[in-house]
Formats: structure tokens, C-alpha cells, sequence
């Protein structure tokens, strides 16, 4: 039986949502499997690693029981001999457990996981993982590069312009006005780097926008600023796959009530139930989205084009905007670890949780396989001639 390593916690913002997608959607289903031995790997907010059967219960954590937990507990180590194994100090002097890992399942949202930081330390510890790799996660995770990559290859975007933390700070007032130069009101201030709509502010004036350049550069030391689209529709495109691609349905977001889809709409249920919409993990959506056949296709090219574009593994979602007077869809970002696997909507075109898992750990190993097959090394007389 494969031993399987489900990573999730962290030093993120998003480290609450990400314990919600590694126990209810990753551990759960891959244990119902019956064909992985499944080991929690939890790390804490302040960067510590445990792992322990008790981790893998919500109500230790929804309880504030996971304090005492972790008190009690003693770090695990890593091992990069030969693979990836972890090391288990037990309560006795001495005794330690060492466990191999066949393979690593991430459900790290955010910063330091998704963002192709964990993703580059697996890569060195050379285990298979789920999903994209270092170099995906990177651009994915980047609101200012994904745009840039996706200008570079003929994949529409919102005018926008980028700024610093260290720029504003230096010359706030030229900033205020470039941005007026070269942008419209209303827009959208975001940090570069974060997910789930953290630090995102709609501005309409330039006060609002120096407040909003405020609370985004509180985030991350980059600044992405963009013009909102008109006669707006938002729609998402959960895919799974490396090379032969399965996208779910064309998800569109129910946020009414909101001005813009953010955090607490999101996963606060800051949105209520409407006529003919699905419960998913944003709120409320329309599954498959109500769309004319030509939106409904434009936005599923897109969709699949950013996907291959970026050489995304395993599973994402990319997030579109429509004009729906214009017909125009416009890439908007892409997420490459979806809340919950985006398992809503794959039960929505036919793939369980458990089915959507087992896939996602086919893809890893069919991916791992295809990059063992590269020659990375090189032999030279370099050395031997100095």
C-alpha cells in the first residue's frame, strides 16, 4: 500500500481554508480509496511540521483543541535520502519511527505552499506530488507575471498597471497619478500574491484608491491595479489533467450582494441561496453557467489555452471575465490548488471526490515518470582540466 502525505497548514493567510480541503477533501476520499496509507502532515502558523492520526479530525481544530495537541506533540524531521521519508520522534528517549513517502498530496493554499515553495523543496527531495509544479505555481500565484505571460501569448487581459510596496512608500503621489493616466475608475486594487480575494479592494475615487494601495501593500510588497469590466459576468474553469485535459463545468458565481466575490463571500456565506443555484465552496454558483453557446465556448477555449499556456499539472482553476455586451472574455488569474479541489463541481460532470483523488495521483506519477525520463545531469571534463 502506498504511503501518501497530505500537507496542508502553513504560514498563510488562507491556512484555515487550507485545513478545510486537506481533511474533507483530500484525506477523507483518498482513504476511502482503500488503496493509500494515509499520513496528516499539518504545519503549524509558525512554521513548525507535525504529523499524527489526531490531525486528521475537524473538530480538533473547529474545538481549539489542536493547542493542547500540538503541546504535546514532538516536530517531525525530514529525510532526503533516497526519496522523501519523515521522522517521528515517539514519547520515549530514543525512539524514532522513520516512514518512507511514496507520494505527497499538497493542500497548502496561499503563500510558502502554493506558490511553488513547497513545490521546488519536493522537487528536490525528488517524491512525485499532485499538481503543478515549481515553475506553474510561480506564475500562477503572480497576478502581475501570469498577465505579462498571458500578453506574450495573445491571451486577453484587463489594462492594468503594477506597482511596489517600496514605490509607493518613495513617490505615492506619482503613482496616484500614473495610475489615473493610464487607467479608468472603478478598479480593482489587489496584492500580487495572495488567493481567496484577500486584500482586494473595488475603488471608485482617488481616495479610496490610496486607501486601497494601503491594505494591499499590508499584504505583499507587489501591487497589481486593473480596470473593472463592464457588463461584468464572472465565470471559473476547474480542469484537471497533464496532457490529455478534463474541464469540469463552467462555474459562475453568485455574489449579488457583494460588490465584488471577496473573502467573506466566499467562505463566510456572505451570499444567500437563489433560484436554480448550487451550494459549492465559494458561496453559491450557477453550475454549469447560464451562458449563450458562444460565451459558454469562447470561455472554455480560454480556459483550456491558459491551462496549457502556463504547463499547468494535475489541477487548477482559471478564473475568466466577460463583457457580455462586448462577447469579450478576458483571462483573469489562475488558481492552481482550487478550495476544496473545486469537488462541487467535478460531482457536477460526473467525478466523485474519490474519483477526482485517485485521478489526481495518477497524474502526479504519470507526471513524475515523464520528468525522471529527463536527463538532468551531465558529465564534463570541467573540473579535471583546471
Amino acid at each position: 500500500m502506498k504511503r501518501v502525505a497530505v500537507i496542508f497548514g502553513g504560514q498563510s493567510t488562507e491556512h484555515d481554508v487550507s485545513i478545510v480541503t486537506a481533511l474533507g477533501s483530500v484525506i477523507r476520499p483518498l482513504e476511502l480509496t482503500k488503496l493509500y496509507q494515509i499520513e496528516p502532515i499539518y504545519i503549524s502558523k509558525d512554521g513548525t511540521w507535525y504529523c499524527d492520526d489526531r490531525l486528521k479530525d475537524i473538530a480538533v481544530y473547529q474545538s481549539g483543541e489542536i493547542d493542547d495537541i500540538l503541546t504535546k506533540l514532538k516536530p517531525i524531521s525530514l529525510d532526503f535520502t533516497n526519496g522523501l521519508a519523515i521522522i517521528k520522534s515517539s514519547p520515549f528517549a530514543g525512539r524514532k519511527t522513520y516512514l518512507k513517502i511514496d507520494l505527497v498530496f499538497p493542500a497548502m493554499h496561499g503563500t510558502l505552499g502554493e506558490d511553488g515553495s513547497l513545490m521546488g523543496l519536493l522537487d528536490m527531495a525528488n517524491v512525485p506530488y499532485v499538481g503543478c509544479g515549481l515553475r506553474a505555481s510561480v506564475l500562477a500565484m503572480d497576478k502581475i507575471l501570469s498577465k505579462e505571460v498571458a500578453l506574450n501569448h495573445d491571451i486577453p487581459v484587463t489594462k492594468y498597471v503594477a506597482t511596489t510596496k517600496f514605490e509607493l512608500e518613495l513617490k505615492p503621489d506619482e503613482i496616484i497619478k500614473n495610475i489615473n493616466t493610464m487607467l479608468k475608475f472603478p478598479l480593482f486594487v489587489k496584492p500580487a500574491h495572495l488567493g481567496s480575494s484577500i486584500g482586494i479592494s473595488r475603488v471608485k475615487d482617488n481616495q479610496e484608491l490610496t486607501n486601497a494601495l494601503e491594505v494591499a501593500a499590508h499584504f505583499d510588497q507587489n501591487i497589481l491595479i486593473e480596470e473593472e469590466v463592464a457588463n461584468l459576468i464572472e465565470v471559473t474553469l476547474p480542469i484537471i489533467g497533464n496532457e490529455e485535459l478534463t474541464p469540469g463545468l463552467l462555474e459562475r458565481p453568485l455574489n449579488h450582494e457583494a460588490s465584488f466575490f471577496d473573502f467573506e463571500t466566499k467562505y463566510m456565506g456572505g451570499s444567500k441561496k437563489g433560484k436554480g443555484s448550487k451550494s459549492g465552496s465559494q458561496g453559491y454558483s450557477e453550475i454549469p453557467a447560464k451562458l449563450p453557446k458562444e460565451l459558454t465556448d469562447l470561455a472554455l477555449n480560454l480556459g483550456l489555452k491558459v491551462y496549457q499556456t502556463f504547463d499547468l499539472k494535475g489541477i487548477a482553476r482559471v478564473d475568466m471575465l466577460i463583457d457580455s455586451k462586448k462577447s469579450k472574455v478576458y483571462f483573469n488569474e489562475i488558481n492552481p490548488l482550487p478550495g476544496s479541489l473545486y469537488s462541487h463541481n467535478f460531482n457536477q460532470a460526473g467525478i466523485s471526490n474519490v474519483e477526482l483523488v485517485k485521478k489526481l495521483v495518477n497524474y502526479a506519477q504519470e507526471n513524475y515518470k515523464y520528468l525522471k525520463s529527463l536527463n538532468r545531469t551531465f558529465n564534463s571534463n570541467y573540473l579535471r582540466q583546471r
